[in-house]
């Protein structure tokens, strides 16, 4: 009887607010409790589902398609460079997906342009009667597969993601591994232009078609997420040649699904100057990296304390 009422005594100064220890005053809004047989006192403890878990990356880079307008993603990266604002992630498509993957297998930008600029359209691509496409991108395929550092997407020291378009499913696919030249290559593939890459079984075809601008791809894991897109377009008078009316259709077609990207980014770069270049115009490489640079100049420069 005496240890009985010692026992109620010590509860009652222990618990002075009741069996519901201060503990869970502390603690605040978490769910679920449990039982101690000794104090029953109940605590709550929080669900997996409700812990908000850190992105895991910083610094999230992404790069539209754009063809020739590629060279402006190198201007951009030579700029982050320069200021130490290294991207912690890449995702890219079509021609974002080619400039990313080169820096992200360790070439500096200027060794990049050095690769491509000097080799033309006709030098990467062949005419052809087969294969579902007007060209052959066996050229194009030797070039990766010789320059490239590394054989398989996920080997690349930087994480990099793909887009490409899986053509009998109707749906953007994100690489995350497996063979980077052929998936670089199947990213670029401009459906009817080049041949579909087959990749593990199925063919694949320029990402541009449902994620031209891959922005959304790594949104989630990155605290933040700096875009290049290369995709706006203005009203311009078209030259009625199959050349300048094939480049200004795909610009439409891959425009119209960049809206949401847009959106997502924390940090936007476009300009209309890349707008001025044909879709195979190799002779404007270099004006092009330095419209990227000029760009990433003037639109991160007031934003790299605050990032970093």
């Amino acid at each position: 009887m005496i240890g009985a009422v010692s026992l109620a005594l010590w509860r009652r100064w222990r618990f002075p607010y009741g069996e519901r220890a201060p503990a869970e005053e502390a603690l605040g809004a978490w769910s679920g409790y449990f039982l101690d047989p000794y104090i029953c006192t109940n605590i709550r403890t929080h669900t997996m589902a409700e812990i908000p878990v850190a992105p895991q990356y910083k610094l999230g880079l992404a790069l539209s398609g754009g063809s020739i307008k590629g060279f402006a993603h190198l201007g951009v990266l030579k700029y982050l460079d320069e200021v130490g604002l290294s991207p912690d992630i890449i995702a890219g498509t079509s021609a974002g997906s080619i400039m990313g993957a080169f820096y992200a297998s360790g070439y500096a930008p200027d060794e990049i342009f050095e690769i491509f600029s000097n080799t033309g359209f006709m030098q990467m691509t062949r005419l052809t009667t087969s294969g579902g496409g007007l060209f052959s991108t066996t050229n194009f395929f030797r070039l990766l597969k010789n320059n490239l550092r590394y054989r398989r997407l996920e080997d690349l020291p930087l994480p990099m993601r793909i887009v490409a378009t899986d053509l009998s499913a109707g749906e953007q696919h994100v690489f995350t591994e497996g063979p980077l030249a052929r998936i670089i290559l199947a990213s670029s593939s401009v459906p009817i232009l080049f041949c579909p890459v087959e990749i593990g079984g199925r063919d694949y075809v320029d990402g541009g078609l449902f994620r031209n601008f891959p922005v959304t791809v790594i949104r989630e894991d990155c605290q933040r997420v700096i875009g290049m897109n290369l995709g706006p377009v203005q009203s311009e008078e078209i030259p009625k040649t199959i050349r300048a009316i094939a480049s200004r259709s795909w610009e439409l077609v891959f425009r119209q699904n960049t809206a949401p990207d847009r959106e997502a980014c924390d940090f936007l770069l476009e300009t209309t100057e890349v707008t001025k270049y044909g879709m195979f115009e190799v002779s404007a490489a270099s004006t092009l990296m330095q419209v990227g640079y000029e760009l990433a100049r003037r639109e991160l420069t007031p934003l790299i304390a605050p990032i970093h």
